[in-house]
């Protein structure tokens, strides 16, 4: 999927590409680019974890959660955004393309003892954290990588996998509700991002 987008966006462009990525535990995520070979010409990968981090304000005027994240100041200075996704079933709720963006999050800044992890950001309740990152860190594309849908009772790291063959792209919000629709997917973040819009419209 990496390279098919890659190769897409050198038909267009010559622009810099950076692939930015952080793990729950806080560990180096280069293992993770090497298991996945991404070694591709011109294009930088980054890890979280080595980035400057600059606090965010939420533009919402009542957050649910969250008034403001650190985040990567790469994020900042770039000039299109895009989260590739795979489908993911975790718990009985789909975390896909706006869910993705909690990986662009500093484990270690939310996370409790020496494991880090976003032990603080889930005890607040995720989806209402997703909610606010979608405001706060609003992304250009998303591409949901459906070609097979994993889905776990709880742990990530195990369950079971089903082809489906799909995929899916569009503005994150909207290609999370599509295949929330299509595929019969619950994500309770995307209700939470329909109540708060009524903030800004305030």
């Amino acid at each position: 999927m990496m390279v098919s987008i890659i190769l897409g966006i050198r038909q267009i462009s010559d622009a810099d590409i950076l692939v930015l990525e952080g793990t729950a535990s806080g560990a180096p995520v280069g293992p993770v680019y090497q298991s996945l070979r991404y070694d591709f010409p011109r294009v930088l990968t980054l890890d979280v974890r080595d980035t400057t981090l600059v606090e965010v304000e939420n533009p919402l005027l009542k957050p649910l959660v969250m008034p403001t994240f650190m985040l990567p100041n790469v994020i900042l200075s770039s000039d299109y955004l895009i989260s590739v996704a795979p489908l993911k079933v975790i718990g009985g709720l789909g975390r896909l393309a706006i869910a993705n963006l909690l990986g662009l999050i500093p484990s270690t800044k939310y996370g409790t003892g020496t494991k880090g992890g976003w032990e603080e950001l889930y005890a607040l309740g995720i989806d209402k954290v997703l909610a606010d990152l979608f405001y706060t860190m609003p992304f250009d594309l998303g591409i949901i990588e459906a070609s097979q849908r994993f889905i776990s009772k709880g742990d990530p790291a195990k369950g079971d996998k089903e082809p489906l063959g799909k995929i899916f792209i569009g503005e994150p919000y909207k290609v999370d509700l599509e295949a929330s629709q299509s595929l019969g997917i619950k994500m309770d973040y995307l209700k939470l991002i329909d109540e708060a819009r009524v903030d800004l419209e305030v």
